[in-house]
């Protein structure tokens, strides 16, 4: 097959989609497929042997109006291509999946007069353009890592308050994802949990979805032997409050003094949430901040210099920091909602799973696992186990193509 894989946000760092194209590419790449990379900045590191094809944005979202109209070119965010997304960012709209996608759309009939594409893997877009690729006679299957919809039911959750329900309501694009998602060729995501919550926004039936669950590089991500520095260990974005650093830092404050915890974020702010928190609560002597962008390695390498990882998240459509921390040896506790327990596994084999928002019972689990080190240990081989015989980015791989062969042939059927 030639497959076109699309991915708004194409690096690593940028969440799990970043994650997710890098390696879902190369895996089909692997099985002999030629896939093409169409990827909007920052842009992924990919196998040797794929094309990338750059859609160029400029992030107006992320910059202040000063910046989006830079003095040595002031006129740059005035081509009719960029006026409209200057001016919905104004607002607080998110327009970076519609953009990509009209872009693309614009772009796509060189590129297919070229390379003859034979299906389309969109990775998390969901814009209007992919209903004019499928136009164009390319079906199009669609990667959904979960509805936009739960992040904002999250943030209502968290936030009830009425500014923030409208900033919200504006930022995410759900009106255009529950139009365009249903008329796709196929579904594809990658939990029962995120099947269940596609059926219950998008109105896309249980059967008319395929779950492949994401891998894990057990290669990379493994035990590594490095000093103990912390019993408990936080990866993720802080800033994000649907991630539980509140909560999770109300409870730590509750176990015993000599407990210490470790927060990895890259993008800690000094007088953001976790600093206000930690002095608040009077726990900064027993937190370890690594406030610095680290690379893959660097990661690994965090991960092994703790016992325990938490994984406190509001919800998870597959959930990479559990994954990742289990095949580096660790036990996970984390939140029994979505994914999560399918990550983690329900039974108790790889970690303890407990109530969002349960500052009582993620206090208790912290106290079982950070204090008795030989059941984390052994915990945490079984965590890494489970990762190895679930998880693997090679039948992900696998199971993607049987996907996209299927689409193929049944679209080309008379």
């Amino acid at each position: 097959m030639r497959i076109a894989l699309l991915t708004y946000r194409g690096n690593m760092f940028c969440g799990g989609q970043g994650i997710y194209a890098a390696y879902i590419a190369r895996e089909l790449h692997r099985l002999g497929h030629e896939v093409h990379v169409i990827s909007g900045p920052p842009l992924p590191e990919l196998e040797p042997g794929i094309p990338l094809h750059v859609i160029p944005n400029e992030n107006f979202f992320a910059l202040p109006m000063r910046d989006a109209l830079p003095a040595g070119n002031p006129f740059k965010a005035l081509f009719p291509s960029h006026l409209w997304e200057l001016g919905l960012t104004r607002l607080g709209v998110f327009p970076e999946m519609t953009a990509f996608g009209l872009r693309l759309l614009m772009r796509w009939r060189s590129l297919q007069k070229r390379y003859r594409f034979d299906v389309v893997l969109d990775n998390q877009s969901l814009s209007w353009g992919l209903l004019g690729l499928q136009y164009t006679g390319v079906p199009v299957v669609g990667v959904v890592h979960h509805p936009l919809h739960i992040d904002r039911e999250s943030d209502f959750a968290i936030d009830p308050r009425f500014r923030r329900k409208w900033k919200r309501t504006l930022y995410f694009p759900m009106f255009m994802q529950e139009r365009v998602v249903p008329r796709l060729s196929r579904i594809l995501t990658v939990s029962e949990a995120s099947a269940i919550e596609n059926e219950r926004f998008f109105r896309v039936p249980r059967k008319q979805q395929s779950v492949v669950y994401n891998g894990t590089d057990t290669e990379i991500f493994r035990p590594v032997d490095v000093p103990i520095e912390a019993d408990l260990i936080f990866v993720g974005r802080t800033e994000d409050r649907k991630k539980g650093i509140l909560y999770l830092l109300e409870a730590f404050a509750k176990t015993p003094r000599p407990l210490t915890l470790k927060i990895v974020d890259g993008r800690i702010e000094d007088d953001g949430l976790v600093m206000k928190t930690l002095r608040e609560l009077g726990i900064e002597d027993r937190v370890l901040l690594v406030k610095r962008m680290l690379s893959v390695p660097e990661l690994v390498e965090q991960y092994s210099t703790a016992r325990v990882a938490l994984v406190p998240s509001y919800f998870e459509g597959f959930g990479f920091p559990a994954s990742e921390a289990m095949a580096c040896g660790l036990p996970v506790i984390a939140t029994a909602n979505g994914a999560l327990p399918e990550v983690v596994g329900s039974s108790g084999e790889a970690g303890r799973l407990v109530p969002f928002g349960d500052v009582e019972a993620l206090t208790a689990a912290m106290n079982e696992l950070a204090g008795d080190r030989e059941q984390a240990r052994a915990l945490g081989d079984a965590a890494r186990r489970r990762i190895q015989r679930v998880f693997s980015w090679q039948e992900a791989g696998r199971r993607t193509a049987d996907v996209l062969e299927e689409v193929v042939r049944a679209y080309r059927q008379p």
